[in-house]
């Protein structure tokens, strides 16, 4: 399998910060799956449809998309939403990495559909840790069902 046939891992996080820790998390787990980093919802939704500035993009789903709930124009909440409403997008996994500890958040997240719920640690070795292990598990090791 060469670079090309890997599936991407969409990161779709507001905060420059926690983009960049996430990034070099996933490098740092050595994956050779690409990463692409959008900044809100209406961007990851632009992206999954090819449209806008992703009009010229690879064709094919990312292997998994790590989510930030709290971002401006589009929440996480409304993309899942978004994914879970349309045959092309639903099965893709969904991770909410999220820094809310909000039980609704939680719970809201788990009704609409997502693989899993990660809280971003405040501790940067944590952090480092949480995201190179979802990286693995969700680049690597899962398979996504075929589509029906």
């Amino acid at each position: 399998m060469n670079k090309r046939d890997l599936r991407t891992i969409l990161l779709v996080e507001d905060s420059m910060a926690d983009a960049e820790m996430a990034m070099d998390a996933l490098g740092e787990a050595h994956l050779a799956n690409p990463v692409v980093h959008v900044e809100d919802g209406v961007e990851c939704m632009d992206y999954l449809h090819g449209r806008g500035a992703w009009s010229s993009r690879e064709p094919g789903d990312p292997a998994v998309v790590l989510l930030d709930i709290k971002m401006p124009r589009m929440s996480g909440l409304d993309v899942l939403t978004a994914m879970r409403g349309n045959d092309k997008l639903r099965r893709i996994p969904v991770v909410i990495l999220s820094s809310s500890r909000e039980e609704s958040d939680l719970a809201r997240s788990w009704d609409l559909g997502a693989n899993a719920y990660v809280i971003k640690p405040v501790d940067v070795d944590q952090f480092f840790d949480a995201v190179r292990t979802l990286g693995q598990f969700w680049a690597v090791l899962n398979q996504a069902p075929e589509p029906e």
